[in-house]
């Protein structure tokens, strides 16, 4: 079984692979992880050295990598991952794979990534207005390429738990 999760930054994507993962024994990665494991360097030192363009290509090579090597995990994406190189129809072509789109509303989303903008390059120096408009601008942009997913999960006002199993159930 191939389970990807996708969604915005701050949609619990990892929090809730790892829970889903423990839940239906299946290993789990972060693909942001994974590229840094394969890279030796930090995501936002990648972006800082090599810039944004490298720094795609790489990640849609490490998808691939993954998607291809794998039978059988939970996957998270980063937020941008499927809306650039075809990352989303290498994913949706995948026959073995089910992606689930972690949907967030922009009060949810924007309650979450205020209280830890520090440990977020891309919003860290944001004001709340900023904030809000930055996320209502990506939101939109995204949305075409995450409502391609399998599945579309709200997170809004749901416990971890309350989502894991929401997705266990349409497993079955």
């Amino acid at each position: 079984m191939k389970i990807i999760l996708l969604g915005y930054m701050g949609s619990g994507k990892t929090t809730i692979g790892i829970q889903l993962a423990r839940k239906l024994f299946l290993n789990f990665t972060d693909l942001d992880d994974f590229i840094e494991e394969k890279e030796q360097k930090s995501i936002k030192e990648i972006f800082k050295q090599k810039g944004e363009i490298y720094f795609r290509k790489i990640e849609h090579k490490y998808l691939k990598q993954f998607i291809n090597e794998n039978e059988s995990y939970v996957l998270s994406l980063g937020g941008g991952t499927p809306c650039y190189a075809g990352n989303l129809d290498l994913i949706l072509k995948d026959k073995k794979s089910l992606s689930f789109y972690l949907r967030g509303s922009i009060p949810t989303l924007f309650k979450r990534l205020s209280e830890n903008k520090f440990k977020r390059p891309l919003i860290s120096d944001l004001s709340d207005d900023q904030l809000t408009e930055y996320l209502a601008k990506h939101l939109f942009e995204r949305s075409l390429f995450y409502d391609k997913a399998t599945h579309k999960i709200s997170i809004d006002n749901k416990e971890i738990q309350e989502i894991v199993t929401e997705i266990r159930i349409l497993l079955h």
